[in-house]
């Protein structure tokens, strides 16, 4: 049984705050009334991840070996100034500078919070507790999402311009960095006190540790499972906008409302029913552990399951039957919150919890480069064939990388 703390509440008030980011339910929407193509959609995607990827390690390293803490709040100054350039600016080159900052923020972001969190565990010796604790604080996470929805559509639906939501995302993360530059500073884990000269010493030391993992054949294909579902996921999640907007469209309501508003309001109130699922998904991802004779059965089967999702999606949006695509598309973003905190709980049990930090910042490097290249093939294929078509391609593709990384169970005595 989880111990629900001051900093349990903390970590999830973390996770709330962060996913109230009111561009998310219609980013691919405002990028299309810019007109921009999905090809440049989807290099605007690839120059955010490739940007992250460049700077996963070394921001990795930083968090390790100098503060995990320091490393969120850069995090999120590098978020807020993003959101400042997409407000102001437009054009793909001012959108481009955009993504990188939100690149800064994800590097920085990515893997350190979850070494927050494994660190608190590991010192009040949870660390039997990591899916159910995680899965739960990432339900709040979820229930975040859920109101950003609904927050999002009423300042999409009120101004009739996509270009607010971004202004508004400010003030969350703002909290949210106020509530991480506090967190206990024993959470940074075992650093030593930075001295001139001793500088160097440290990132020796953990990059050294770091490479390490990657000679480590089974957390390796643990890290390549998790990023490789996960890229497919984010690369694809956008989509389902368009399908969204068409459906939207379709309805006999609001008929005398505004495209934009009219839309906003029903991608809203679905996104918002997404998300609460999503939610619940999160807080029971231990129970689904638990039905299978191993954590990495799980995992392997639910990579397959989504494949066969994203699959069927694609071919009901290209038939036009969006309400068969809406639900589908739905089973994969549950399936994702089901198995993210296996991925997390599975991969830590392979990476030295000294360089916790750097190794699933690993995991995210690999996201970001299978991101990278997935999201301007998907781009075009949009362009060329559909949506529909795109997304069936897609997982066919998703369906063979997952036969290629199957896992096996195992420890790593740390």
């Amino acid at each position: 049984m989880i111990t629900r703390d001051r900093m349990f509440y903390r970590f999830s008030a973390y996770g709330f705050l962060k996913n109230l980011r009111f561009f998310e339910p219609f980013i691919l929407l405002f990028f299309r009334d810019a007109g921009l193509s999905f090809l440049e959609i989807g290099f605007l995607f690839s120059i955010r991840d490739l940007a992250t990827n460049l700077l996963e390690v070394p921001t990795g390293v930083y968090a390790d070996a100098f503060g995990r803490r320091r490393s969120m709040v850069m995090a999120f100054v590098a978020y807020i100034l993003s959101f400042i350039i997409f407000y102001l600016f437009s054009g793909f080159a001012l959108y481009a500078v955009g993504m990188v900052l939100f690149a800064f923020g994800e590097a920085f972001r990515t893997g350190t919070h979850k070494a927050l969190i494994l660190e608190y565990l590991r010192l009040n010796d949870m660390q039997h507790l990591k899916v159910e604790y995680y899965g739960h604080t990432r339900g709040a996470s979820q229930l975040g999402s859920a109101l950003n929805s609904l927050i999002a559509a009423a300042l999409v639906f009120y101004s009739g311009d996509y270009r607010y939501v971004f202004i508004a995302s400010i003030l969350p993360y703002v909290v949210d960095l106020i509530n991480l530059a506090t967190y206990p500073p024993e959470l940074d884990g075992e650093l030593v006190e930075l001295r001139r000269g001793t500088v160097g010493e440290q990132l020796r030391g953990t990059l050294q540790t770091f490479f390490g993992v990657f000679r480590d054949a089974s957390a390796m294909r643990a890290i390549l499972n998790s990023s490789g579902f996960d890229a497919f996921y984010k690369a694809t999640k956008e989509y389902l906008q368009p399908i969204l907007q068409a459906f939207a469209l379709s309805l006999p309501i609001l008929v005398s409302v505004d495209g934009t508003k009219r839309s906003a309001a029903i991608i809203g109130i679905i996104y918002f029913g997404i998300y609460l699922l999503t939610s619940y998904a999160s807080r029971n991802s231990a129970r689904l552990g638990n039905q299978f004779s191993s954590v990495a059965q799980g995992i392997n089967l639910t990579f397959l399951i989504g494949a066969a999702f994203l699959g069927v999606a694609g071919l009901s949006a290209q038939l036009q039957w969006n309400v068969v695509a809406i639900l589908v598309f739905l089973g994969l973003y549950v399936l994702h919150n089901l198995r993210r905190p296996m991925n997390v709980a599975f991969i830590s049990d392979q990476i030295s919890n000294k360089v916790m930090a750097a190794g699933l910042s690993a995991e995210s490097q690999f996201t970001t480069i299978f991101l990278a290249i997935i999201s301007p093939i998907l781009g075009a294929l949009a362009d060329w064939l559909g949506v529909g078509a795109a997304l069936a391609c897609l997982g066919v593709a998703m369906l063979v990388m997952g036969l290629l990384v199957q896992v096996q169970d195992g420890r790593r005595d740390v």
